[in-house]
């Protein structure tokens, strides 16, 4: 029989599986991709009786393949906090689903296992921008500053690799980093140890380097996005430049777009810190755009739309209390 595991290549799908598998190891097949690679059950194929874990990706966008996996007899477990859509009732459809934008996958499986494996959550919840819930779930583990900051480093550089306009843009790709992360229980030993660890480390030094002459395209006091160059550095920087910029500045949102293969444009959006809310609704307007609450993107966004894009985001976010 097939079971799959199924996960976003970002942080938070990182770290969720594998506190799942560290807690029920297994051998499975490992479906994943670049972080907006998000209907990843497209090409999955199942049985009755066989099983799919899926973390980090939304339901909605899965919707018709999820629908096919469970009429075809298989068993499907869910963790995400995307926006999912109609609900759906089925027996062989285990979900744990929360779009709270206090919320991640990781946290959502922390609970899940009774915070077993609490520390790759913390790493991960970083990784998301999400600073006060990363710091609230640290709280039993007892961690000093010293320690909070290496693993907010570690989320942030895991959420790092997982932005491209393909594989060949990352340091690694999801399933070889997961591989790499697997033998360790414990974050602080994968971050002393691993070789890994340390090129995503200095990989990111030379790209936020590259990315300090960025001059912003809109710059009003709600809102300011920027255009990146057509570069890998810039591809691979755009997600974490985005979380840097709404941590810095939490009254504003941000917005930054990069050219991708396609002769379009990728868009990372980050509602304001101070108001999580309202950067999905902005990006669903658009094809191929979406995520969550507080940190959404477009995928491929038509170059003939940017001028129209950054209007609807600085109206957006000026109209909002």
């Amino acid at each position: 029989m097939t079971h799959y595991d199924i996960f976003n290549g970002d942080a938070d799908g990182l770290c969720a599986l594998h506190q799942w598998r560290l807690a029920y190891p297994a051998q499975t097949t490992l479906v994943t991709g670049v972080k907006r690679d998000i209907n990843l059950l497209r090409e999955v194929k199942l049985g009755a009786g066989e099983t799919a874990l899926v973390f980090d990706i939304s339901f909605d966008s899965n919707r018709a393949d999820a629908l096919r996996l469970l009429g075809a007899g298989a068993r499907l477990v869910w963790f995400d906090h995307h926006f999912a859509g109609e609900r759906v009732d089925h027996p062989a459809l285990e979900a744990h689903i929360d779009t709270a934008p206090d919320v991640c996958t990781s946290l959502l499986v922390d609970g899940v296992l009774g915070g077993r494996y609490r520390a790759w959550a913390v790493a991960a919840a970083f990784g998301d921008n999400l600073h006060a819930a990363a710091r609230k779930a640290a709280e039993p583990l007892d961690l000093d500053e010293t320690q909070l900051g290496l693993l907010a480093e570690l989320g942030e550089l895991l959420n790092y690799n997982g932005y491209g306009d393909s594989v060949a843009d990352l340091h690694f790709a999801p399933d070889e980093l997961y591989r790499q992360m697997a033998p360790y229980a414990n974050p602080f030993d994968f971050i002393a140890e691993s070789p890994a660890f340390q090129r995503l480390r200095t990989g990111f030094a030379q790209d936020l380097q590259a990315a300090e002459s960025l001059l912003p395209c809109l710059n009003e006091p709600h809102a300011a996005a920027w255009l990146l160059p057509d570069a890998a550095w810039a591809r691979r920087v755009i997600g974490v430049l985005a979380n840097r910029l709404a941590t810095a500045s939490p009254q504003r949102a941000h917005a930054l777009l990069a050219p991708n293969a396609s002769g379009t444009l990728t868009v990372s959006v980050r509602a304001p810190k101070a108001r999580p809310e309202g950067a999905d609704e902005l990006c669903r307007r658009f094809p191929t755009g979406g995520g969550r609450k507080a940190a959404a993107g477009i995928n491929r966004l038509p170059t003939d739309e940017v001028e129209n894009f950054l209007k609807t985001f600085d109206d957006f976010f000026a109209d909002r209390p």
